[in-house]
């Protein structure tokens, strides 16, 4: 949100978060209001448990939550627990999110799957039941992401018995069949193979599920995450233009789906090509993204050093003199510059570090 300009705050929810990445930037923290570690000491419960306990205590105090909402900007990212119990069937945050809605806010779900399931058949089916249960006890836009691509071909990507769209878009999983026989052992196929069967027309039935992905280090990637949450939260619709009387758009005016379908917001990263730029063929795309950063890094150094001429240009033509940390400055810029000039491929490496 930070690169693209666009005003957001983040808070942590989850009272047993005790390692919060952003705790400089965050908005506000649930362990102000309660400690998970006091909870489960004074009611004798195990981690669960109390993560449970604590978050009906954030539902009672809502005023709580309600007073630092107020205070932050206008999209809040909140980091909740991880819990399966509460997209599954615990009321305390579907009931939380509904009085955060009642505040005027459009809630978007994500759920964050790491792709390593992928790479388990059994697993990825027991992903897949865990996001159509979480789909429909949270009552909001969902979209499902399989976070991680980058790291997908050292933990056995590269060896997917289908391509990447398969595992996006949930395609017709009764294919997964033999290969779940395979992994739960010949002697073993005939016993679950009615279970597998049995979960596998339970998912189709409700055809909810396909998958966004994300590299998170990649810009291209993030900013299709991001359309994808603009669509699913109608941020996509606040630059839509009049209708007149009657509903219809104005002249000149582009409709709502004209919009959403327009070439700033439609589209996405087609799983074809993340496979091919994290799996099939990464260390070439790693090798022209190193040449696109060291080429940013000479416009960026060439702009600044414009800028400086300029404003000695501004100075002398006043009659007055550079400052000596401003001659430092450009000299330094200077012999970066002839650095980047001799060698390339050492610039890039000095750019990326």
């Amino acid at each position: 949100m930070t690169a693209i300009d666009r005003p957001s705050s983040v808070a942590n929810i989850d009272p047993a978060n005790d390692n919060v990445p952003y705790a400089d930037v965050a908005a506000f923290d649930v362990r102000d209001l309660v400690d998970v570690d006091e909870v489960m000491e004074r009611e004798e419960l195990g981690p669960n448990g109390g993560v449970l306990w604590a978050m009906e205590e954030l539902e009672a105090n809502f005023d709580w939550l309600e007073e630092r909402l107020a205070e932050c900007e206008e999209t809040v990212i909140l980091d909740p627990p991880g819990q399966p119990e509460l997209t599954m069937h615990h009321m305390a945050l579907p009931q939380i999110l509904h009085r955060i809605e009642k505040l005027g806010y459009q809630i978007v779900v994500i759920q964050l799957l790491d792709s390593v399931v992928t790479t388990r058949p059994s697993l990825y089916l027991s992903s897949l039941l865990l996001c159509v249960r979480g789909m429909l006890h949270l009552p909001y836009s969902v979209v499902n992401v399989l976070t991680k691509l980058d790291n997908l071909a050292s933990v056995g990507g590269a060896d997917l018995p289908f391509n990447l769209d398969f595992y996006t878009e949930v395609q017709d999983l009764h294919y997964l069949l033999p290969h779940l026989s395979a992994e739960q052992g010949s002697s073993q196929s005939s016993k679950w193979e009615p279970l597998n069967t049995a979960l596998i027309d339970l998912i189709d039935s409700f055809s909810l599920l396909s998958f966004e992905t994300l590299a998170v280090e990649d810009r291209a990637s993030m900013a299709s995450l991001v359309k994808a949450l603009d669509r699913a939260s109608g941020y996509v619709f606040a630059g839509a233009r009049g209708v007149d009387d009657e509903g219809r758009t104005v002249e000149g005016g582009a409709s709502i789906w004209a919009q959403a379908m327009g070439g700033e917001w439609a589209g996405r990263m087609e799983a074809r090509d993340v496979q091919e730029r994290w799996i099939g063929q990464r260390e070439e795309f790693d090798e022209v993204e190193r040449k696109q950063w060291a080429e940013e890094a000479r416009e960026a150094g060439a702009q600044v050093s414009s800028a400086r001429v300029e404003r000695a240009v501004e100075v002398a033509s006043k009659g007055g003199v550079g400052d000596d940390e401003g001659d430092d400055e450009l000299e330094e810029q200077r012999k970066w510059r002839e650095e980047m000039a001799k060698d390339e491929g050492g610039s890039a490496a000095k750019v990326r570090k």
